[in-house]
């Protein structure tokens, strides 16, 4: 049984730009994603790398997914065992884009406000 819920950032007008974005992955990167949080929501915080990443000067967490396609999903921890993903992307350099960086971070003030 998983011990943490994973949540995704929806915009206040509803929409859901997380499940949008793992909705648009081909099969098999959707599943790798889904793997992937099956094993953020069952060993928490715990979980280290390769899987997971703190950036430094944050709050989140990055979940590194890895293969073909180099996936990325900023999130942070929730009171009430949770985890909110923020953000996801294709990583395709080795430093990570400060606009994706910057888009996180965004969602994250945006969050806060509404909760």
């Amino acid at each position: 049984m998983n011990s943490w819920r994973i949540q995704y950032y929806s915009q206040s007008s509803g929409k859901n730009p997380i499940q949008k974005f793992i909705d648009d992955l081909e099969n098999k990167s959707r599943a790798k994603v889904y793997n992937s949080f099956e094993l953020l929501a069952e060993f928490g915080p715990g979980l280290r790398m390769p899987h997971t990443k703190k950036l430094i000067g944050t709050p989140l967490w990055e979940l590194r997914i890895l293969g073909e396609a180099s996936l990325r999903f900023f999130y942070i921890a929730l009171i009430g065992k949770s985890f909110l993903i923020l953000h996801g992307f294709h990583k395709k350099t080795q430093k990570t884009p400060r606009k994706e960086l910057k888009l996180a971070l965004t969602r994250l003030r945006e969050y806060t406000v509404r909760h």
